[in-house]
């Protein structure tokens, strides 16, 4: 008779193998009403905390990450593997505190202490055929939520890192002051928001050749087309309204700068959407979520940012540099 204890040890346990999705039964309703409708409550909010920034800001940055990351790491479960979540959550927020409240480098150093906590963590666990997923599932929601939404911390409070490294006269002489990672924060969410909505009516108007099929088969070559199209209109539509209300915010970046950033931005946010759309798939979903009605989860809102942000940052880190040598 075999020992039980020991048959846990041998018997592999691997991620379940992805299934062919089936078509999606058409629905009677629709969900722009509620699309809308979580629109004006998340608009103002999210307006009204990049403003004001300070504590309130890093709270609603710290509860979508975590928010964020629960979905994701729900999605792993679905595929039958067990990410470490309570350590994964938990260096989600280590890494936004120290965004905030320390540096750049010293969030790089936690990185690193993060993936090796995540492979010592998984020696003293008794299945250990799981090792990879588990390992890869639970460093993997900590740097794709956690580490890449951060940068809204980084991007909001724009001038002080880059005073850190060239110093406030430099810096102020660029036309960077401290307000000006508001407009940063607006500027990237709208172009990035823009894109995304451009290319969700583009691609309902005239949407006929599909952009990824195996991935998402509803997004269109030319919904993303008009979505790039809107993103850059909207983005520079923001810095023409910075400019005309609050050109200290927006001085940084001359109309050709914005025009080229608002293109990168929009094109990312494809990506970003079309990464979320392949890890949902995956897992045999439709949404990361239900929390907001008529759009899914908060990983379905926050997709496309999340490589918009850290996008951003480090262009604008590189623009300066130049502009500084």
């Amino acid at each position: 008779m075999s020992d039980p204890a020991e048959s846990s040890v041998t018997e592999p346990v691997r991620p379940l193998p992805a299934t062919p999705v089936e078509p999606e039964q058409k629905k009677s309703g629709s969900d722009l009403p509620k699309r809308l409708l979580s629109a004006a409550i998340l608009i103002p909010l999210v307006s009204y905390v990049i403003v004001i920034g300070g504590l309130p800001f890093l709270a609603v940055v710290l509860a979508l990450i975590l928010l964020g990351q629960r979905e994701f790491y729900r999605l792993i479960e679905d595929k039958g593997a067990h990410p470490s979540v309570g350590f994964g959550l938990g260096a989600g927020a280590a890494l936004t505190l120290v965004q905030y409240f320390g540096s750049d480098y010293q969030a790089n150093l936690l990185m690193t202490a993060t993936l090796l906590i995540t492979m010592m963590l998984q020696l003293g666990k008794r299945q250990i055929t799981e090792a990879l997923s588990s390992i890869s599932g639970t460093f993997f929601g900590v740097f794709y939520i956690g580490w890449l939404m951060s940068h809204a911390i980084s991007v909001r409070y724009f001038f002080d890192a880059v005073a850190s490294r060239h110093g406030e006269s430099q810096v102020t002489a660029l036309g960077i002051d401290p307000s000006t990672g508001i407009f940063f924060m607006f500027f990237t969410v709208v172009s990035v928001i823009g894109c995304d909505t451009g290319a969700y009516f583009g691609g309902r108007a005239w949407g006929k050749r599909p952009l990824a099929p195996a991935i998402s088969p509803k997004k269109s070559v030319e919904g993303a087309i008009v979505g790039v199209g809107v993103g850059v209109i909207l983005g520079l539509g923001c810095k023409a309204f910075f400019d005309f209300f609050w050109p200290e915010m927006s001085v940084a970046l001359s109309y050709t700068v914005a025009g080229v950033m608002a293109l990168l931005l929009s094109m990312v946010g494809i990506v970003g959407d079309l990464i979320e759309s392949l890890l949902k798939r995956d897992a045999q979903v439709k949404d990361a979520g239900r929390l907001l009605p008529g759009m899914g989860g908060i990983l379905d809102r926050i997709d496309s940012n999340l490589i918009g942000l850290p996008v951003m940052y480090y262009a604008m880190l590189f623009y300066t540099f130049i502009r500084v040598s």
